[in-house]
């Protein structure tokens, strides 16, 4: 056992070289990359269309490699093409040269605007970057690199993919890449050099052309010719002294409150500085063969005026400083403030004077006491004077934050009706306040409706309008604390003097408006009541009599030629007709409406006849106008509709909080019956009303008037074979405990007039008041913000219409989309309103550079109509595109007018003032002279050329093949990116 145990303990170390390495593996996932993304095989295509670089869609797909721990990310970028038909045929092609060694060559897309590096500097279509997948780490050690080089090469061969493979080294921002392409028995190597000093001899045409040359080591004697293309760009900086044309606003005229109601009632719009703060001009020469032109370090051919195609592009200003966005982002500030107006302006702002509070007495004996209020004239030094008197003991009158001159300006501004020194005013007042709203065909007047913000023209939009100024300009946070504090003081005022408030439309609160302009609406509703109830009680006051309750059936009367469609109208106009009574019969019935009530009470306990015939004695009261056709059922005589209480006005918060109160009685029989009950209290009082308008009425002539689908009506034979109609309440009238049976068991022959209100306008002011009261300025600011939004979308339709861009539109309209979808929803999220007025900021950004181009390529001034079009519409390209050709180049309108742009600069940089008045008087063939001593151009910023050429590489015989070489010079970089083709048959 032991001798068989001794070869089992040997040990024997097995090799295995068929294990791939890290380096195999990392070739196999390139390989499998290419695979994924079809790249294997003959790459085929059409030849390229001029311009297709830039106006084409350029794709890209990504995916990751790892070499060891070291991730790659591999980038497949390639221009979006519809597949030719003739793909077929060109794969049988023998000896053709890949797709991207043909795109060396094409000069269709030299120096496009707008595309990646590799295909401005290689002109490629199609191409792979293999780069360090973090942005920190680089390629750096020539190993390294030579080591990646040969991976790519490796599986270019292996896979047989045409496609140019670049592999990205040294540090991100210098750009260098090193590649490969490989075709049947060819290859291109992709070289680069990059340098920050540039060596003399390449500065020029000629030094470029010698490293070309050598490069490519041709060994024919006669060099075949050598094509190149050429662009010089000159960048023009210095205009904006000579040609911004916006006025900036005089703010020393806006504080000193010379400022007008029209300027208050608009947003400003503009920037403040020249939003276009540079021009670049590339000067092309497209197509040159060695030996037309001469550009060496001592002369040069090159001139610009000469050049055959002039390209422009702009260089926008990073965030260009506007008006419009300057009023936005500070008023939205303001919706981060935490400080309410009594801390910004100092305790107890709101506070009546001490004599006023010092006795609770006062407040009972104005109660109590019937005499009238006394009502001044109103006028904005009467409302400065009360805000004074109530503000002066805690702060002193030069530390308010708003002069009286700019103070008046405002209230004027939104009270307009303050100024009409009136005896009796109260009528152009009313006229004021009841403007309707224009047809709803307005479309830009809707807006309101989907921002729910406030109409145009309504006192809200201009409060907001005035507090944005206020903010901007007169002293910020204060100054819209000291506006807001003296506008519910006028609040009060109103109230107090029944004066209703202008700007409001009438009717109850609009919900589709902001919170803040339902409240002043409900304020304007409760104005309204008062003022009819006082005026109705003053005018009774003369005309009592002991018969006055015969006078509202006589008025009652009256409407019986009326259309009854016209109802609602007539109810608007019955409160005017209530007598003096209704003070003492306010709130509760007194004993002698009990003792009215007491006959009818009787008469329901003795039965319906009997009742029927006491009621019969009482008489009629508040009846608006008979309704036509119906009689009662059992006295027969004609049914009077009665004038009944309108509803309660409620504004959106007040709906949602008798919703939840409602909510909250829960499912239950008892729930559910109270919540009927406090449903009802409309229903209770119509049918008061009714009964007084209608003595012996009885369920079913109400139901008949009030709910007609209840009451159904059928044909019956009766005995003496006459066909009757007969009519009953319907089943849900007849359910045991129906709250319209015992509504109308509990309801007593009461007037309108001497009901209890739904409506109590007193309460509902007061709240109203309390809630303007207790708003913080960033409440306000929050309440306000989608007016301010509406305004600036409305300023900058205005604007859009005076210059026509096609862009703006779309934008325009994706503004209101985005913000209707915010605005609808209480408190919406910073960050979207943010988003809304980045869009306004760039709409007004987007405005301004085309006014500043307009105003620097004189389009106005043009008289040649056909000449103004063609510069608006070279404007308008500019905006829009990245570069813009120049028709004509340098002798073209456009063009020329470039040239005294550059030429006006020049000028401007290197003759004093004193040499410039010198030449102004000087003779014309001195001026020549002088202006010859000055270059019409600066040097230039930037120097591209593209070498090409196809010759034979590395043998005489070989495949003639394409070569490129690229070059960039600009003031602090030299970079040549060099594409090399050989043949690899025989070598």
């Amino acid at each position: 056992m032991a001798a068989d145990s001794e070869p089992e303990s040997e040990v024997f170390e097995i090799t295995d070289f068929t294990t791939a390495s890290e380096w195999e593996r990392f070739i196999s996932r390139i390989e499998e990359v290419l695979n994924d993304w079809k790249l294997i095989g003959i790459s085929s295509g059409k030849p390229l269309e001029k311009g297709v670089y830039t106006t084409g869609a350029w794709e890209e797909k990504s995916d990751e490699i790892s070499f060891a721990d070291f991730k790659f990310s591999v980038t497949h970028h390639y221009l979006a093409q519809e597949p030719s038909d003739k793909d077929g045929k060109e794969e049988l092609v023998e000896d053709a040269l890949p797709l991207p060694m043909q795109d060396l060559l094409c000069m269709n897309n030299d120096f496009p605007p707008r595309a990646h590096c590799l295909v401005r500097w290689y002109g490629l279509r199609e191409f792979v970057v293999i780069a360090p997948a973090a942005n920190n780490e680089a390629v750096l050690s020539e190993s390294k690199c030579n080591l990646l080089l040969s991976s790519v090469s490796i599986a270019l061969g292996d896979t047989g993919c045409q496609v140019p493979l670049f592999v990205q080294i040294h540090h991100k921002w210098r750009r260098m890449y090193i590649g490969e392409c490989q075709g049947p028995g060819v290859r291109t190597d992709f070289e680069m050099v990059h340098l920050r000093k540039v060596p003399n001899q390449y500065t020029h045409l000629s030094g470029l052309l010698d490293i070309f040359k050598s490069k490519i080591g041709c060994p024919l004697t006669p060099l075949p010719p050598v094509s190149m293309a050429i662009r010089l760009t000159y960048v023009l900086q210095d205009w904006q002294q000579y040609f911004w044309p916006q006025q900036p606003p005089d703010i020393d005229a806006l504080v000193g409150g010379e400022v007008g109601g029209l300027e208050f009632g608009k947003l400003p719009f503009g920037a403040c500085e020249d939003p276009i703060s540079e021009l670049h001009l590339a000067t092309t020469w497209p197509h040159l063969t060695e030996g037309i032109i001469v550009d060496n370090d001592v002369y040069s051919d090159l001139d610009p005026i000469q050049a055959p195609q002039w390209s422009v592009r702009v260089r926008k200003a990073d965030n260009p400083q506007c008006l419009l966005g300057d009023f936005l982002t500070e008023f939205f500030k303001l919706c981060r403030r935490k400080e309410s107006t009594d801390e910004i302006l100092g305790r107890s702002a709101f506070e009546e004077d001490g004599k006023e509070v010092a006795d609770i007495t006062h407040a009972l004996s104005k109660l109590t006491e019937p005499a009238p209020v006394p009502i001044h004239k109103l006028s904005v030094t009467n409302m400065v004077h009360s805000a004074k008197k109530k503000i002066r003991k805690h702060r002193g009158v030069d530390e308010s934050p708003l002069n009286n001159e700019v103070l008046n300006t405002i209230l004027l501004f939104l009270f307009p009706d303050a100024a009409d020194k009136l005896t009796d005013g109260s009528e152009s007042r009313t006229s004021i306040s009841t403007g309707n709203y224009p047809p709803p065909e307005n479309e830009d007047y809707n807006l309101f409706s989907q921002f729910k913000s406030a109409p145009s023209d309504s006192l809200t939009y201009k409060l907001a309008l005035c507090l944005c100024m206020i903010n901007f300009y007169h002293g910020g946070v204060k100054g819209v604390a000291h506006l807001w504090q003296e506008f519910v003081l006028e609040m009060r005022y109103r109230w107090e003097n029944n004066y209703l408030i202008p700007g409001l439309a009438n009717g109850p609160p609009d919900l589709r408006c902001c919170l803040l302009h339902q409240k002043l609406q409900m304020l304007n509703c409760c104005i309204e009541r008062k003022k009819a109830r006082d005026e109705g009680k003053r005018g009774n006051t003369f005309d009592r009599s002991p018969g006055g309750s015969s006078g509202d059936a006589g008025k009652g009367a009256d409407h019986s030629g009326e259309n009854p469609k016209e109802t609602d109208k007539e109810v608007g106009k019955s409160w005017e007709s209530w007598s003096d009574s209704e003070e003492e019969f306010f709130e509760c019935l007194s004993d002698t409406e009990d003792l009215k009530g007491n006959g009818q009470e009787n008469g329901k306990k003795g039965g319906a006849k009997e009742g029927n015939k006491e009621s019969v004695n009482l008489k009629p009261e508040g009846r608006l106008h008979p309704h036509g056709k119906l009689t009662l059922l059992h006295p027969g005589e004609p049914l009077y509709i009665p004038i009944t209480q309108e509803p309660a006005p409620m504004t959106e918060d007040l709906l949602e909080e008798q919703s939840e109160v409602l909510a909250k009685l829960g499912t239950s029989a008892e729930g559910a019956h109270l919540r009927a009950r406090m449903q009802s209290a409309c229903l209770l009082s119509d049918m008061e009303s009714f009964k007084a308008a209608n003595p012996g009425c009885c369920l079913e002539d109400f139901v008949r008037w009030y709910s007609p689908r209840d009451y159904i009506e059928e044909e019956v034979v009766d005995e003496k074979g006459n066909v009757v109609i007969k009519g009953e309440l319907s089943a849900r009238m007849k359910i045991p405990s129906n709250m319209w049976v015992e509504a109308w068991e509990t309801a007593k022959p009461v007037p309108a007039r001497r009901q209890k209100r739904l409506f109590d306008d007193t309460r509902e002011a007061e709240k109203v008041l309390h809630y303007l009261v207790v708003q913080k300025p960033a409440d306000l600011a929050r309440h306000l913000l989608p007016c301010i939004i509406h305004a600036a979308v409305l300023k900058v339709k205005e604007e859009e219409t005076l210059d026509d861009i096609s862009s703006v539109k779309k934008i325009i309209k994706q503004i209101i989309s985005h913000s209707s979808k915010v605005l609808r929803f209480p408190n919406p999220e910073d960050k979207k309103l943010e988003e809304i007025i980045a869009q306004i900021m760039s709409v007004e950004a987007i405005i301004a550079r085309a006014r500043s181009l307009k105003a620097k390529f004189g389009v106005d001034k043009c008289e040649n109509e056909e000449q103004r079009e063609d510069l608006q519409r070279f404007v308008n390209c500019l905006l829009e595109q990245p570069e813009v050709s120049v028709v004509g180049a340098g002798r073209g309108p456009a063009g020329s007018i470039i040239h005294k742009l550059f030429v006006n600069a020049q000028r401007a940089s290197t003759v004093t003032p004193l040499d410039e008045e010198l030449r102004r008087s000087g003779s014309s063939d001195e001026r020549r002279l002088n202006t010859g001593a000055v270059s019409d151009f600066p040097p230039p910023t930037g120097r591209e050329i593209i070498l090409r050429t196809t010759v034979p590489r590395p043998a005489p015989y070989s495949k003639p093949l394409p070569q490129r070489m690229y070059s960039v010079l600009t003031k602090e970089d030299f970079r040549l990116a060099g594409a090399f083709s050989a043949d690899t048959t025989f070598f």
